[in-house]
This record gives structure tokens, C-alpha cells and sequence, in this order.
């Protein structure tokens, strides 16, 4: 397989992987019902969009014959995400310890398991590839270890919380 070919297929998985975590995230906003978890998954889904325009950039070069071309964005370093503010944190997680909010802590560890994954196949990717097509893949590799990151903590803090809580009679 030409190495073009083989980039075409990586790039193209990840197209499919990307759509994938957009739309869990759009899928979840209608399950959601406070106002902080809401607006943190509209900002991921801005993220994801940015990730999948990024991708389809490097495909069209790629599927053209071009090498990849990494283009300008603005990754993790430059532009951090923090969808919820400290406060905000706190207060979701108290709201979702008053109202047994399980289906938003599914859709944190549903979420937190798609980034992992995503990121990881990124990595490995970029281990086996050089130039710019590593540089791109970790470049998306970082990223995703942005949100991932984010859903880790929740994941963690929901677990600890419902740890403490006298759940027999």
C-alpha cells in the first residue's frame, strides 16, 4: 500500500471517529437539563467541528496526491478549553449529587471513554508516520487529551461522590 493510501485510510478512520464523538455530544445535549453541562457540550461540539474541518483539509490534500498539510488552527496550547468554570463545576456536580442525575454522569463517562480512545488511536498513529502527518496526528492527539482530561475529572469526582453517599437503610 502506498503511503498516501495508508494516510488517506488513518485520516479517513478519524474523519468517521470525530463524527462519531460530535454527534454523542449533540445526542446528549437533549438529555441534559443544566445549563452549565449544556453549554460545556455545545463548546465540545464547536471543538469536534474544528477537529473534523481539520481532518477533511488534510483528506482533500491527501486524496489530490498533495502531501499532508498541516493547516493553521489554533490547538490546546493556544486556545485552552475550560467549558466549565470552577464554580460552575462545583455547582453541576452538587446538582447532579441532589438529583441522582445518572444519565449525566453515563454521558461524562460515556464521553471521557470516546476522547480516550480518539487520542490514543491518534498517538499510535503518529508513531507509526513522520513528517507532517505526525506532527498533524499529534497535534489532534493533544487535543483530544484536552477533553479527555476534562471528562476524566468529572468520571473521577462523580465516582468519589457517589462513594460517600448512605445509600442503605
Amino acid at each position: 500500500m502506498a503511503a498516501n493510501e495508508r494516510l488517506i485510510r488513518i485520516f479517513e478512520h478519524a474523519l468517521q471517529q470525530e463524527f462519531t464523538g460530535r454527534d454523542f455530544f449533540k445526542s446528549s445535549l437533549q438529555r441534559m437539563g443544566w445549563g452549565s453541562a449544556v453549554t460545556a457540550f455545545q463548546r465540545l461540539i464547536q471543538e469536534e467541528e474544528k477537529h473534523i474541518e481539520m481532518i477533511e483539509k488534510i483528506l482533500s490534500g491527501l486524496k489530490k496526491g498533495s502531501p499532508v498539510d498541516l493547516p493553521p488552527q489554533k490547538g490546546p496550547e493556544e486556545e485552552p478549553i475550560n467549558p466549565f468554570e470552577e464554580r460552575a463545576k462545583k455547582e453541576f456536580l452538587a446538582r447532579c449529587l441532589e438529583g441522582s442525575m445518572v444519565p449525566e454522569v453515563t454521558i461524562f463517562n460515556t464521553a471521557w471513554l470516546i476522547e480516550k480512545d480518539l487520542s490514543e488511536f491518534y498517538e499510535k498513529m503518529a508513531r507509526q508516520t513522520e513528517g507532517k502527518a505526525r506532527e498533524a496526528l499529534m497535534y489532534l492527539s493533544r487535543w483530544e487529551q484536552a477533553h479527555e482530561k476534562l471528562f476524566r475529572e468529572f468520571r473521577d469526582q462523580f465516582a468519589e461522590m457517589y462513594s460517600k453517599i448512605p445509600w442503605g437503610g
